[in-house]
């Protein structure tokens, strides 16, 4: 997961535009907020930690949300590290509504989250393998090289290693790309020679948190859509590991999502949820033990006390971290199409209409910076942001439509019409 913990910071940092000295603290930051949570979710404290072996990372969710906060004036990051504190605060108490919560953030919802999530990525993406936004050289061949050759590594792992060289095909990947661009003399390492051997993460370091209301209102929004998203992967965590999860246990670990968020923006980092990479991996080897995650959340903690290997991270060329972010947030898009393929869209109308509306609403930052221009400045961190906007229309549409309830009417009426004579219908029916 670290190749996914490590994109997060980056991203941020080269959409917003930071120094390498910045960019390679948000690396160490993340790495030792990330390291935090994931000990209080494995190890538990009073009611926080549902105990099991879950690996805590930054959700790309909230990605563009803070993106866009970020991105207003009097605002930056201060202003992300206040909402992430204040939606955390705000969340966890209503972690026992998660329940109802799921009637309306569906797997119609949720997926065409993750959809828009890597449709809006991708543009970043894109910007990366050619050299990044404003480069001398965006676009040359040698950026295309670098881009294909870590993306055809990435493949080349993924279709002949076996086990844990499999899992890491996109570390793998990233490395080799990062060693051909040091090697054509590509990659800038003064970064990693003037940084201290040794810096503590402290609180606050980009300035004292900033509670803007639409920020924080927009933070909210994200947080409760990990909390419907981790809900899911923990109870499936809980039925792998042979250790069914109670909705106690889970209410233990989705307030770890919450405080997840409040720890992130005291540290300098973004709000936290469990990773799926994690899951598939406890799947995969066998190894279920909550001490294992517990110690590679202490191995995080330790790395993010040296700053020169965060600035060697941050070094990392940008047609390099392209092609890896081409895969990474392909993979994300292509995981809210899983979603949308569980909401049975062929069966439901509404529910079409629902995915339809929310994604043309989803796309409009992405494909107009000019649509929202007389928009209110204060109403920014949702205009900017096309996940947000999706998400809201998603659920507007999804309350206004109520495509389930559509749904169960129509199959209750299909099933009075049949006889019990005519097993044939019935056939038809389950078919269609």
């Amino acid at each position: 997961m670290y190749a996914g913990a490590i994109t997060v910071p980056l991203l941020v940092a080269s959409a917003l535009q930071l120094s390498s000295e910045h960019a390679a603290y948000l690396v160490s930051a993340d790495l030792f907020a990330c390291g935090l949570v994931t000990l209080l979710q494995c190890l538990g404290f009073g009611p926080f930690g549902i105990r099991l072996p879950v690996i805590m990372g930054v959700t790309f969710v909230g990605v563009m949300p803070s993106i866009a906060i970020a991105s207003q004036p009097g605002l930056g990051l201060a202003g992300v590290y206040g909402a992430a504190i204040a939606a955390g605060l705000i969340v966890t108490p209503l972690v026992p509504l998660v329940g109802r919560m799921r009637m309306v953030l569906t797997p119609t919802v949720t997926g065409t989250a993750m959809l828009l999530i890597g449709l809006s990525l991708m543009g970043v993406a894109v910007d990366w393998a050619a050299g990044g936004q404003g480069a001398a050289d965006y676009g040359s061949p040698t950026n295309l090289m670098l881009a294909g050759v870590t993306i055809a590594t990435i493949l080349i792992v993924t279709r002949f290693a076996t086990g844990f060289m499999a899992n890491c095909a996109i570390l793998i990947g990233m490395t080799a790309g990062y060693a051909l661009a040091a090697l054509l003399g590509l990659t800038d390492f003064s970064g990693a020679r003037t940084a201290p051997a040794l810096q503590l993460v402290t609180p606050f370091y980009f300035g004292m948190p900033i509670f803007d209301p639409a920020a924080i209102a927009s933070m909210v929004v994200v947080l409760l859509v990990t909390l419907v998203e981790s809900s899911g992967m923990l109870i499936m965590l809980g039925d792998i590991v042979k250790r069914p999860v109670s909705a106690r246990d889970l209410s233990r670990g989705l307030r770890v999502d919450g405080m997840g968020a409040v720890i992130g923006g005291l540290f300098n980092s973004f709000p936290y949820t469990s990773y799926a990479q994690n899951i598939a991996l406890v799947n995969m080897t066998g190894v279920r033990s909550r001490f294992v995650c517990a110690g590679a959340a202490v191995i995080l903690l330790v790395l993010a006390l040296f700053p020169k290997l965060s600035a060697l991270v941050a070094a990392m060329h940008p047609s390099v971290l392209g092609g890896a972010a081409l895969v990474l947030f392909g993979m994300v898009a292509a995981s809210g199409i899983r979603s949308l393929a569980a909401a049975e869209l062929d069966r439901s109308r509404e529910n079409l209409i629902v995915v339809a509306l929310s994604l043309s609403v989803g796309l409009i930052p992405t494909l107009s910076d000019r649509f929202f221009a007389a928009a209110p400045e204060a109403l920014a961190p949702f205009t900017h942001s096309g996940v947000l906007l999706g998400i809201l229309t998603a659920i507007a549409l999804n309350i206004f439509l109520r495509p389930d309830r559509t749904k169960s009417t129509s199959d209750r009426e299909t099933h009075e019409t049949e006889t019990p004579d005519a097993p044939t219908v019935a056939v038809g029916h389950a078919g269609g």
